[in-house]
């Protein structure tokens, strides 16, 4: 059986994963997918497909939905990577249970070309900015509704600084959250929906700069545990095998403040020796579980119910 293994521009994860599946002799070999012109049939020489760079490329995405519909299983499940979206995640945490910053969801400044304001009728103009500001409070964060890596993420602690912030924002959607004054900040790694790495983390520090540090005694067992379990069930409730969660701790209390990052950094400058191995070694532990046991990507989704209708027709 073969894993196909979809990369961007990271260096020392990928071949480092290639080789450890070879390197294991379980049955399994890993290679880096090759892509061209595809077809709605390509991808079926793989058995699984671990991917870390299709919320960059729509044409890696588009391949891997059809790979879905092909039978094979792929990670992160490209279906739900395409759906997701932090206040949706924000408001499914709090359900949960897990605790969350007060956010709202802003409507967005700008909209692109042919939207007119017979289109935007339903929203209410001007916005009641004070009314936000009292429920979410300030200091705030005003950040994308989706995307990642700490990109178009501004701390606003006035009101004059949350719509000069907001006018910059263009077509993006935005929402304000809850600014937590952390005691405390830790990352996980979530792998399988069972594995989980707590990591002491520092996020007002640059990339590369000693983000991560070893855990220690940085927090007691009970909240150590607390932290597992919700790394888990959000997993769980989202579908994501490898995935990163961050948690801002105040007053005993971590609140889940980003967990929705499907591609984490896995490079060993970056997180350095320790956290890098323990990434390497729980993926592909999972490849290989999968691999050998794993059910495909296509049974999450409503429509493998008609397919295997269709498959039973077509032996009658």
């Amino acid at each position: 059986m073969k894993v196909g293994l979809l990369v961007g521009r990271e260096q020392s994860f990928p071949q480092a994963f290639i080789e450890k599946i070879n390197a294991m002799n379980v049955g399994l070999t890993a290679e880096y997918v090759k892509l061209g012109g595809v077809t709605t049939i390509d991808a079926r020489e793989y058995r699984l497909i671990l991917d870390r760079i299709s919320h960059e490329i729509p044409f890696y995405r588009a391949f891997l939905k059809t790979a879905v519909l092909n039978g094979i299983i792929v990670v992160n499940n490209p279906f739900w990577w395409s759906a997701d979206d932090k206040f949706f995640g924000t408001a499914l945490a709090e359900r949960l249970g897990v605790a969350v910053p007060k956010t709202v969801l802003l409507p967005q400044k700008e909209y692109k070309e042919g939207v007119v304001a017979e289109s935007l009728r339903n929203l209410m103009y001007p916005l009641d900015w004070q009314r936000i500001i009292e429920y979410v409070g300030l200091p705030a964060i005003l950040k994308p509704y989706d995307g990642g890596g700490w990109k178009h993420v501004y701390r606003v602690d006035s009101l004059d600084e949350l719509l000069w912030y907001y006018d910059q924002t263009g077509q993006l959607c935005m929402m304000l959250q809850e600014f937590i004054q952390f005691e405390k900040y830790v990352r996980c790694y979530c792998i399988g929906r069972k594995k989980v790495l707590v990591m002491k983390y520092d996020p007002t520090k640059p990339y590369l700069q000693g983000q991560y540090e070893p855990l220690g005694d940085y927090i007691d067992q009970a909240l150590h545990d607390r932290i597992v379990r919700d790394c888990i069930t959000l997993c769980e409730a989202l579908g994501y095998d490898i995935n990163t969660l961050e948690f801002a701790i105040r007053d005993g209390v971590p609140y889940a403040i980003d967990f929705m990052n499907p591609a984490p950094d896995a490079d060993y400058f970056s997180v350095g020796e320790t956290h890098y191995t323990w990434f390497l070694d729980a993926v592909a532990e999972m490849v290989v579980e999968y691999a050998h046991r794993g059910q495909p990507t296509l049974k999450n989704h409503r429509w493998s119910e008609f397919l295997n209708a269709s498959v039973a027709v077509g032996r009658d």
